[in-house]
């Protein structure tokens, strides 16, 4: 059988739970979605604490552009732990829970799961089917997994995910002619510019949608590109990989003045273009509009930078039109995809639903034998013409008797057989024999069974 998850209650038997809470381009604006963006550093400290103050029994951060996510285990009652997981949100953040009230999202259970599920396969971003959250989420869960902070459960669900965002691709055509942020934001430059070519470009960053960036700039034909990063040597490793031209970060207020797109994605907490930078750029430029997609979360360009003449400033929540053409041409997948979403939804729900009726089941074992004990060492101590032989061949029948009520529970318990959608007969079960309430400890004395329950 599957390890045992360890949120195991007072009863002992796991509640095996999932909860996810999150913020994403649906419930809150940029301005607000930058402002709890994780890194991976923060990501791993956030799993960390929330283990470590019992919240979560596991835990994963997925933060991306367009989305800040915690999923979990919860340790207590599935309410009190989600609830738990909201406040911690907020204050890792320092962010008034009255700034966040409507637009944080919350489920539990097989709705947390489908949530996770759906995110992989591409059905809850921004651009339908975009090609960059199935990597972000293996990326995420890559990390949680070497820094220890998943268990059996969370492993279960994220490995599931990458399977349906996986199947969804081959099997659907949600991952045709795969859109992205980069790509849509080169998509935006030809709308502005027409034809590419001829023109001058720069990009600001070194990573993943920094390199797609670059590659759809070449594909398009662009006059000429050039790549700055913190990092010299990543931007040089990039543009001569993709026939670029690197150049120092230091030279960044001069680069400014020849290019006329300009696409940002840094990781950086704070701007990297503040509004005094860019108006100088725009006063050495001769009259020159500069047009600039910034698709870096947090921000990469200063808000406070969009009211200066002759700056066409957008940000990842500007792609409305590219996001709508894109969601027209696939919407007609989604059905398909889904149905995928429910057959690993109802895989996971099997399992779960296995392995608590297992751990019921053992549950019950453990308590009947303390029972067991207890009515023997009652029953028998007033009767002292039972012999030493006798009183070991009334316990090993009383256990046998146990062995044979729960054998059959045990083997439909270990194949999982029919017991998909009975979670609420397992509650109903665990509340009728009292599994959720601790049963004194009994010292077994001579009738602990020969497995050494009740021994020392």
């Amino acid at each position: 059988m599957a390890s045992t998850p360890s949120n195991a209650h007072r009863g002992g038997a796991p509640r095996i739970r999932v909860a996810v809470i999150g913020c994403n381009h649906r419930t809150a604006p940029v301005e607000l979605r930058e402002r709890i963006a994780f890194t991976p550093r923060q990501a791993l400290d956030a799993a960390n604490e929330l283990r470590s103050r019992g919240i979560l029994d596991e835990a994963v951060v997925l933060s991306t552009c367009n989305r800040s996510e915690l999923y979990g285990v919860p340790s207590d009652a599935i309410e009190g732990g989600a609830a738990a997981m909201e406040d911690f949100f907020t204050s890792f953040h320092k962010i008034p829970q009255a700034e966040l009230t409507g637009k944080l999202y919350r489920s539990v259970g097989s709705d947390a799961v489908r949530h996770l599920f759906r995110v992989a396969a591409g059905l809850d971003s921004m651009l339908l089917g975009e090609a960059e959250i199935l990597g972000q989420l293996r990326v995420a869960y890559g990390h949680a997994l070497d820094h220890g902070s998943t268990g059996p459960v969370l492993n279960r669900v994220f490995q599931g995910a990458l399977e349906v965002g996986k199947r969804v691709r081959a099997e659907t055509e949600v991952g045709a002619r795969p859109m992205s942020v980069a790509l849509a934001g080169v998509k935006l430059a030809e709308r502005v510019f027409g034809n590419l070519k001829g023109h001058v470009a720069l990009c600001l960053g070194a990573g993943a949608v920094a390199e797609q960036v670059v590659e759809h700039l070449r594909n398009r034909g662009i006059g000429s590109l050039r790549v700055v990063n913190r990092s010299f040597d990543r931007a040089a490793e990039l543009a001569s990989r993709l026939g670029g031209e690197a150049v120092s970060w230091n030279s960044l207020d001069s680069l400014l003045v020849q290019p006329d797109i300009i696409v940002t994605s840094v990781g950086a907490s704070a701007p990297v273009l503040t509004r005094e930078i860019i108006d100088r750029a725009i006063a050495a430029r001769d009259g020159r509009p500069i047009f600039v997609v910034d698709l870096g979360m947090p921000r990469n360009v200063a808000p406070d930078a969009a009211g200066l003449y002759n700056l066409y400033l957008y940000n990842i929540d500007d792609l409305g039109e590219v996001v709508e053409q894109n969601k027209k041409a696939r919407e007609a997948e989604i059905p398909r995809a889904e149905t995928i979403i429910g057959e690993h939804v109802a895989k996971f729900e099997a399992w779960r639903t296995a392995l608590e009726s297992a751990s019921i089941v053992d549950d019950l074992r453990g308590r009947f034998h303390k029972h067991r004990i207890a009515l023997l060492e009652e029953k028998l101590k007033d009767m002292p013409e039972v012999s030493r032989e006798e009183r070991h061949r009334i316990a090993l029948i009383t256990e046998e008797l146990i062995d044979r009520v729960l054998d059959e529970p045990s083997s439909r318990a270990r194949n999982g057989g029919g017991m998909r959608g009975r979670l609420g007969a397992l509650e109903a079960l665990r509340h009728l024999f009292g599994l959720d309430e601790k049963l004194g400890e009994q010292s077994g004395g001579e009738f602990g069974d020969e497995r050494g329950e009740g021994k020392d």
